[in-house]
């Protein structure tokens, strides 16, 4: 018996010793919560795509399920959110960091794979290639210039936020023959950017819209609008906008756009340039000219408006390495002229009134970069900045009644925490009147917005999103505009009811849960929020009236495609005494939110929403 367990022990060590690639097989674990550092065994992308691989071997030996297949499914791509971190790209560039760029190719790729579906071939066939000097004029670097590990990464930002240009990747080739230069290949892949628009408004006035985000493949954005009446098909009126972001490589931006919509008309012009770099300057130029109607809310109706507007602004900031932050400062002057509008009195209906204002601003500022995924959007790369912005702003108004002076402050800051990503603002500004030294108009606002880390449960993708905004007014005028009430931005997305006041607080609360299935390209994403806001004329926020909403929906989104994500929202709206006006539903084009960013813009006062 001792001898047969010897024989067996010494065939199982001579197993072990031939064959070292096998490993002892692993215990299953519990699948739950789990953050995004973690490591599990088998991911969702491989069991995704092992899912897509025993469909497609199963409607392969038919013709009519394999033609299904290719309209359904997209070819397999790279995983961007395989492990949902946030990654500081500049890293990737930091060893090149000093070294004399030579030369700068640029390699661009269709909408789609060439060798995918039909129904991706054809897009490709019909898709104009944006031009090579197109996305050359948008390089901050050129042969011969110093590597800025930074710069590379605005740079990569400011590609990928191009609406022509999907995705956009930098890479560093060292030169075989000088180890003190460096080659850049910049791959990017286009958009697929024609587009159609449609709008059903109040009075049965209806709008149909095309546009093409890329014309002629020249990174320039063409969009007719045609108004009709739903009732008797009568003729509405055209509107066409024209918007070129970035002038012969000067980084210079102009948009156009005029024309009828009934009863509403615009002209409107714009022209200017931003900060991009630590170091820069910005200028800029608009004029509109716009009749339309407004939501007066302290009368809940619309009234016509007709009024021109002129803006001009320019500013400088520089970099303080010492500091590791950039000083601004910045100007404005603009002027508001009203041919038509409500009534208006000295202290009825401020924002009516003609006036010439000039505003100066100056602060410090510092931001980096990181990109992440899954936040906004469904899969594709996601800028977040860090850092902070404090602005003091000052300035001068000629007001119609009366002449008034305005100071106010901001503060902003941003990073990210081991529970996830959060962002904090202050604003505070109030009018003073000069001839009896009286505080008018004044306000102040603060914003509070979290996202936690990306977790991972069984194949899904789970992020959770917190806001808090806090609104309070005094010293107020009557009239609209000089109250708040509950908005798309600062609201409860199914209350449907007007409800107005001077102070407002509002905590919305998302639960996002991103699917792994990808049908024609198209993720899918679930979505259930909370809100609660409390809005009323009480200094003490808690003794105003109380509304909160509830409610879930879907969200499909194609990263490759320019339109926006396609929504489907279902909620209702409570208040103290029961159930208020609601919107039970809506399908709208969800767009993704404003990337946070602390770039100083012209200088502008708080006000309210």
């Amino acid at each position: 018996m001792v001898r047969r367990l010897f024989i067996l022990a010494a065939a199982l060590l001579a197993m072990q010793t031939a064959l070292p690639q096998m490993k002892r097989p692993e215990p299953p674990r519990a699948e739950f919560f789990t953050p995004d550092s973690a490591r599990m065994r088998t991911s969702p992308s491989e069991r995704t795509e092992r899912l897509y691989d025993s469909i497609r071997s199963k409607t392969s030996r038919w013709a009519v399920p394999r033609m299904l297949y290719g309209l359904l499914f997209t070819r397999s791509r790279i995983d961007t959110t395989r492990s949902g971190a946030v990654e500081d790209e500049s890293q990737r560039f930091l060893p090149y960091e000093g070294r004399t760029i030579g030369s700068v190719t640029i390699e661009r790729n269709q909408v789609f794979d060439p060798d995918g579906n039909w129904l991706e071939r054809t897009g490709n066939n019909l898709h104009i290639l944006t031009r090579e000097r197109v996305l050359r004029r948008d390089l901050l670097f050129g042969p011969g210039d110093t590597l800025d590990a930074e710069q590379l990464v605005r740079n990569q930002q400011l590609l990928r936020s191009r609406s022509y240009v999907s995705d956009a990747e930098l890479e560093i080739r060292p030169d075989s023959l000088d180890s003190t230069r460096v080659d850049i290949i910049v791959h990017t892949r286009d958009s697929w950017t024609i587009g159609v628009d449609a709008g059903l408004h109040s009075e049965g006035h209806t709008m149909f819209g095309l546009y093409d985000a890329n014309i002629f493949g020249t990174g320039n954005m063409l969009r007719v609008k045609t108004n009709f009446s739903r009732k008797d098909f009568s003729y509405g009126g055209n509107i066409v906008e024209y918007e070129i972001p970035n002038i012969f490589g000067s980084f210079y931006s102009a948009s156009f756009s005029a024309g009828r919509d009934f009863y509403n008309s615009e002209l409107k012009l714009n022209f200017g340039k931003e900060f991009i770099r630590p170091t820069d300057y910005e200028v800029g130029i608009s004029y509109e000219n716009v009749k339309s109607k407004y939501y007066l809310i302290d009368r809940d109706t619309s009234d016509l408006v007709k009024v021109k507007t002129f803006d001009i602004w320019a500013g400088r900031s520089r970099y303080i390495r010492s500091i590791r932050s950039s000083i601004y400062f910045t100007g404005r002057y603009g002027f508001t002229q009203f041919s038509r509008r409500p009534e208006v009195r000295a202290d009825y209906n401020p924002a009516f009134h003609n006036s010439e204002e000039m505003l100066f601003s100056a602060g410090l500022y510092r931001e980096k970069f990181y990109t992440a995924n899954m936040v906004y959007g469904f899969g594709t790369r996601e800028y977040l900045a860090t850092g902070y912005k404090a602005e003091l702003v000052g300035g001068y108004s000629w007001g119609e009644f009366n002449d008034e002076m305005y100071l106010g402050t901001v503060y902003k800051i941003g990073g990210f925490t081991r529970a996830g990503y959060l962002m904090g603002s202050f604003t505070l500004g109030s009018y003073i009147d000069l001839a009896d030294g009286s505080w008018h108009h004044s306000a102040v606002d603060v914003d509070l917005q979290w996202f936690s880390n990306l977790y991972i449960y069984r194949r899904n993708r789970v992020r959770q999103f917190l806001s808090l905004n806090y609104t309070q007014g005094w010293n107020r005028d009557a009239g609209s505009y000089e109250i708040v009430r509950f908005t798309r931005e600062n609201g409860l997305e199914a209350l449907k009811e007007h409800i107005t006041g001077t102070n407002r607080m509002v905590l919305n609360t998302e639960t996002v849960l991103f699917t792994p299935y990808q049908p024609l390209g198209f993720r899918i994403a679930f979505f259930g929020f909370i809100d609660m806001g409390l809005i009323g004329y009480s200094p003490n926020i808690f003794k105003n009236d109380f509304f909160t909403s509830f409610g879930l929906g879907i969200r499909l989104k194609n990263e490759r495609l320019i339109f926006s994500a396609i929504q489907l929202q279902l909620g209702v709206a409570f208040g103290k005494r029961g159930l208020v006006e609601s919107e039970y539903y809506r399908i709208s084009s969800q767009t993704r939110l404003e990337q946070y960013r602390y770039l100083p813009k012209r200088p502008e006062v708080v006000g309210f929403q």
